[in-house]
């Protein structure tokens, strides 16, 4: 699933190519994807809408339009979201097109067609409950040390569990979640109100690094990710344990033991996040 750092890459390459572009019309090949409105109201209502701005909120694209309404979308597992000339063929599990003035089109691919896409007024936003509970933004200058602490004040159970959590910080999901765990030497199964205070400030600094360091290298591409241009991230090539089960710990060479925490798949250092 894209994270934080592939959802602002996707955000950064997709700027520059759709803004200030008017929506001419959207092409439905698979309607499922649309939650709200029903695709009829969804296509009529978005033509001849023009993109004021493209931004992100969590793992969210929000493209603001003109007339104070909000495109919404949430790639979730598989979709992408690809910039293309009209000339270019589909490609396979192309579910959406949305045709642009200055011939472009913006195409919506996934292949699982797990993806969400709302039109919804500004006013609206709590119509998404998953946006509108969102933690801060752990890469904004707001997302303080303080703030922080009195996030993790709040928190109980597991730290692999507590990073998932988008209402405690948004935009965290299992890759970068075992690569801040590493980096701040902290155990998944950890509980939270046992962190010390200097703890809560390597986790903090470990999560401002990574998702910093994920944002810097373009996203991690393994599978399905993409730019908003088709371009793979780098991130991958920098990994520290995420995927590297059984592999050699990178600062101390222990093998490094996959389980399960959170119910996700994790990857740890036994000796380094002892």
């Amino acid at each position: 699933m894209p994270e934080l750092p592939e959802v602002e890459t996707i955000k950064r390459s997709l700027e520059p190519l759709v803004k200030n572009r008017t929506i001419t019309g959207v092409d439905v090949y698979y309607g499922g994807i649309i939650k709200y409105p029903g695709p009829a109201d969804f296509c009529g209502q978005l033509k001849g809408k023009i993109i004021r701005e493209v931004g992100r909120r969590g793992k969210y694209l929000l493209f603001e339009l003109s007339d104070d309404y909000t495109l919404v979308i949430h790639l979730r597992m598989t979709g992408q979201l690809i910039a293309s000339k009209p000339g270019v063929s589909l490609a396979k599990h192309t579910h959406l097109v949305f045709r642009l003035s200055g011939g472009q089109e913006l195409r919506f691919v996934d292949i699982r067609k797990f993806g969400l896409i709302y039109l919804i007024k500004k006013e609206e936003r709590a119509r998404i409950k998953g946006l509108y509970t969102l933690g801060p933004e752990p890469l904004d200058e707001g997302f303080t040390l303080a703030l922080f602490e009195e996030t993790v004040g709040k928190a109980k159970g597991g730290l692999k569990a507590f990073l998932l959590n988008q209402t405690r910080v948004a935009g965290i999901g299992n890759i970068y979640a075992d690569e801040i765990l590493f980096e701040s030497g902290l155990h998944p199964v950890r509980k939270v109100e046992s962190l010390k205070k200097e703890e809560i400030k390597r986790l903090y600094e470990a999560i401002r690094k990574k998702l910093g360091e994920g944002v810097e290298f373009r996203g991690t591409s393994f599978r399905d990710y993409v730019d908003g241009k088709g371009e793979k991230g780098g991130f991958q090539e920098r990994l520290k344990v995420y995927d590297r089960g059984n592999q050699p710990c990178a600062r101390c060479g222990q093998p490094l033991v996959k389980t399960a925490a959170a119910s996700r798949g994790t990857v740890f250092c036994p000796r380094c996040q002892g």
